[in-house]
């Protein structure tokens, strides 16, 4: 089986090559180059493409795989709105995702930037490199006996959950269906956590149910002071709203490992550009807000996962087999 490794770094190419060597019937050529519509015909004499959560796997995307034979699209990531699911139905094509592989890895990276943000680590450090000592604006606030809301608890807000909890903080939380490992945490209303909750963490899928599900109504109803981090994705924030509250300080900090105009940032150097009109750029004028670029996911252990799961669901689809991590197109 031959695969197309799109947008492909080092650590990619790294990760999935050792894991090659426990699957001898697949090949992998890797390219730089994202999945595009005028990338997709490089697909042309492979069975499967393999993309990222910041690929355009779109229609014409679709369309163009289906004209190069591709008969299988390979996400190593569990997000897949950026997947037209029903050109990929109407072509035959097969999607399959990776939809865990260490929900540790993200909730780590989101405690930290809820820690960044509220002790202002990440000025701390650019004092201290002049050789400034002062404290003057880096004083924080205990998360300890605080209360932390953590807004979908499937595996990862589940993860983030328990860090909160091993600060001593009182954990509620909101989802639709609830998880009865989190035995700990009270589940409330949306509005109900948005009121009572120091710390806000995201954790849910984007749906049209979830997008900007963080807005200028959701935010007048948050305590003054709250901490809010994102790393699910960007689309549940509206970033207008958002650097709205901001500035009328409503947020004692922000974190965020995603954000809207992330697509064309995420993994990239840019250092050498002058962003115009750049959202990522107004938010970094915040003494008080965290970015950093979609790395939730970046260990050792999530690779490893990444690249098994990848793999192992290319077999399964070589053997004609079925697996969980199929995504499929909902019914109207």
């Amino acid at each position: 089986m031959r695969i197309l490794f799109f947008d492909t770094k080092n650590y990619d190419r790294a990760s999935f090559d050792k894991q090659l060597e426990h699957y001898p019937g697949i090949e992998i050529d890797y390219l730089k180059t994202d999945l595009a519509p005028k990338t997709a015909p490089l697909a042309k004499g492979f069975d499967a493409v393999c993309a990222f959560v910041s690929s355009d796997v779109g229609a014409e995307t679709m369309t163009a795989l289906h004209e190069a034979g591709v008969r299988l699209v390979l996400m190593r990531c569990a997000g897949f709105n950026n997947v037209d699911l029903e050109k990929a139905a109407m072509y035959g094509i097969r999607v399959m995702r990776v939809p865990g592989y260490s929900p540790e890895a993200v909730a780590e990276h989101a405690m930290a930037l809820a820690l960044t943000a509220n002790r202002r680590i990440h000025k701390a450090y650019v004092k201290v490199r002049e050789n400034d000592f002062s404290l003057s604006g880096l004083m924080g606030f205990n998360f300890y006996q605080k209360t932390a809301g953590i807004v979908g608890t499937g595996k990862i807000g589940a993860a983030m959950a328990r860090i909160c909890r091993g600060f001593g903080m009182k954990v509620i939380a909101y989802d639709v269906y609830q998880n009865p490992d989190l035995d700990f945490a009270e589940y409330v209303s949306f509005d109900e956590l948005l009121e009572r909750s120091d710390l806000i963490s995201l954790h849910c899928p984007l749906m049209d149910s979830t997008y900007h599900l963080i807005n200028r109504d959701t935010i007048a109803k948050m305590k003054d002071g709250v901490v809010l981090v994102n790393t699910s994705r960007g689309g549940l924030v509206k970033t207008e709203d958002l650097i709205e509250g901001i500035r009328a300080r409503k947020f004692f900090g922000v974190g965020l490992d995603v954000y809207e105009e992330e697509t064309k940032n995420v993994f990239e150097d840019r250092s050498d550009e002058i962003l115009e009109h750049s959202t990522t750029a107004r938010l970094l004028s915040f003494p008080n807000v965290m970015i950093t670029s979609h790395q939730g996911f970046f260990t050792q252990e999530a690779l490893a996962a990444i690249s098994r799961t990848t793999l192992d669901n290319a077999v399964a689809f070589e053997k004609g087999e079925t697996n969980s991590n199929e995504v499929l197109k909902r019914e109207s």
